[in-house]
């Protein structure tokens, strides 16, 4: 059994094309059980990827992964001796939340802090709750100003299917239209 490791890792040490394999499925089947990690110890798992494969099982792309590794929403892997990324099973699951917690609507800024709450032995999910208040609030004041914006602009249209048109300098019912909303503050068109 141990020449056989050996052989497999001579195998890998070849394999310097990411994913470029000169050798049969069967062997590269066997071969990703064992990794010799840079530290010198070596692992014995099935469960170990590669970046690519991460990539392919997580649908997020290999320079997201580097971006999260390098931003901190991602631990560290392990590094081959030939310096190949190996990371364990965990690190799925880890971008299972970091996804589900974009979904939900969550910046990155705000995920690596849940993490580094978690890293640190606390449970983040009160901050959890304290973000999603005010991610809530914030929704309902925009929610509350689209529906303005709504009556307003249907309104406007009800008052331009009578009128029908307008001369202007391109079209009077938009020259002459009386909605303030989103251009009260700035200074648009001629000044009188």
């Amino acid at each position: 059994m141990e020449v056989l490791k050996d052989l497999l890792w001579i195998e890998i040490m070849l394999d310097s094309i990411v994913d470029y394999k000169v050798y049969d499925g069967s062997r590269e089947r066997s071969m990703r059980t064992h990794f010799q990690l840079f530290d010198g110890t070596s692992a014995v798992d099935s469960k170990s990827l590669k970046i690519g494969e991460l990539s392919k099982l997580s649908g997020v792309g290999v320079e997201a992964l580097r971006f999260y590794e390098k931003s901190g929403l991602l631990d560290r892997p392990s590094r081959t001796h030939s310096g190949y990324r190996v990371y364990s099973e965990s690190a799925l699951d880890r971008l299972g939340f970091i996804k589900k917690a974009q979904l939900l609507g969550f910046t990155l800024d705000e995920i690596k802090a849940l993490i580094d709450h978690k890293r640190m032995g606390e449970n983040p999910c009160s901050q959890v709750r304290s973000i999603v208040r005010k991610r809530l609030d914030e929704l309902n004041n925009r929610i509350e100003q689209m529906v303005t914006y709504r009556d307003e602009l249907s309104s406007e249209l009800r008052k331009w299917e009578k009128k029908g048109s307008a001369a202007g300098h391109v079209c009077g019912l938009i020259e002459g239209s009386a909605i303030e909303h989103g251009l009260k503050s700035r200074n648009v068109g001629r000044k009188s």
